[in-house]
C-alpha cells in the first residue's frame, strides 16, 4: 500500500480533509520520485490512485501551468519552482545554515547535506553541492529512508529506545543493495553504537559505490537534525572519513547547533 492510500484511509470521514488536494500533490510528489517524464499509467501505480483520477490531477496541472503533456507523457514546467522557492524563502533553517554548508563543501571539496527527521525519512532541508557526478541526484526537498542512511541513523539514535523499535516494526526495510542491513535486531545495535560514539557511517547500503558519514546536530541536549558527507567509494577510503572528514563535519554541527539555538 502506498503512502498515499495510508493516508487516505487515515483521514477517511474527516471533513476538514480535502481529499482532491492531497491525491494532486501525491502526483505532484511522483515527478520528484521517477526524474523523468511520466505516464498516468505510472503515476497511478506510484500513489494507489486510479487513473481516472490522476487523469484529472494532471489535466488540472497542465491547465496551471505546473506540468505540460508530451504526447502520452507528463513533465513538470519551471513554473513549479515558484513552489521550492516559497520553501527555501521562508525556512529559515534552511537560509541560516546555508552559509555554514557552503563552508564545509569548500574545505572538503565534498558535498555537504541538512537533514532532519519526518514521517519516518530523512528529509534534505539544505545542501552544497561539490562539482561531482553522482548517480543518487540529492537536493533540498529530497527523502530517504531512515535505517539505510547515515543521517538517518544518526536521527533515529536521537530517539528512546522503544521508538527505534516502534519505528523498524513498521518501515520497509527492503534492501537497497546487497550490503542493506535489514535485520531489526542488528539495525538496533548498530543505532545503539551510533548513539555511543556520535557518528554514524553507511558503507554502501543506500547505493554500491556510496558512502557517507553523518553527526547529529544538537543545539541543546535533544538530536534535532543531522550533517552528513557522501562521497565515492572510490575516492575517499573509510580511514579518510574518519580521520580527516569526520572531524570538520563535527565543527560544522557545533557551528550549526550556535546557529539554530540562536
Amino acid at each position: 500500500m502506498s503512502e498515499n492510500e495510508d493516508l487516505e484511509r487515515e483521514h477517511r470521514g474527516d471533513p476538514e480533509f480535502m481529499m482532491s488536494l492531497s491525491r494532486g500533490l501525491a502526483v505532484l510528489q511522483c515527478f520528484a520520485e521517477h526524474e523523468q517524464p511520466m505516464t498516468i499509467a505510472q503515476a497511478s501505480r506510484m500513489t494507489g490512485i486510479s487513473r481516472a483520477a490522476v487523469r484529472r490531477c494532471l489535466y488540472t496541472l497542465v491547465t496551471l501551468g505546473y506540468a505540460g503533456q508530451e504526447g502520452q507523457r507528463y513533465v513538470l514546467r519551471p513554473r513549479t519552482l515558484s513552489l521550492g522557492y516559497a520553501f527555501m524563502s521562508s525556512n529559515s533553517l534552511a537560509v541560516r545554515t546555508q552559509p555554514i554548508l557552503d563552508d564545509l563543501r569548500d574545505e572538503l571539496g565534498e558535498s555537504c547535506s541538512l537533514g532532519v527527521m519526518e514521517a519516518d525519512e530523512v528529509h534534505y532541508v539544505a545542501r552544497a553541492e561539490a562539482s561531482r557526478i553522482m548517480s543518487i541526484a540529492l537536493r533540498a526537498g529530497s527523502r530517504l529512508p531512515l535505517f539505510a542512511t547515515s543521517m538517518g541513523r544518526v536521527l533515529l539514535a536521537g530517539l528512546p529506545r522503544f521508538q527505534q523499535e516502534a519505528y523498524l516494526r513498521r518501515a520497509n526495510l527492503q534492501a537497497l543493495t546487497p550490503r542493506t542491513q535489514t535485520d531489526p535486531g542488528t539495525l538496533l545495535e548498530l543505532i545503539a553504537k551510533v548513539g555511543e560514539q556520535g557518528y554514524a557511517i553507511v558503507d554502501e547500503e543506500l547505493e554500491l559505490g556510496l558512502r557517507s558519514v553523518a553527526v547529529p546536530i544538537r543545539p541543546a541536549s535533544e538530536v534535532v537534525a543531522a550533517l552528513n558527507v557522501g562521497t565515492a567509494v572510490a575516492r575517499i577510503p573509510l580511514t579518510d572519513l574518519r580521520t580527516r572528514i569526520l572531524p570538520s563535519l563535527r565543527r560544522g554541527a557545533a557551528r550549526l547547533g550556535a546557529v539554530i539555538k540562536a
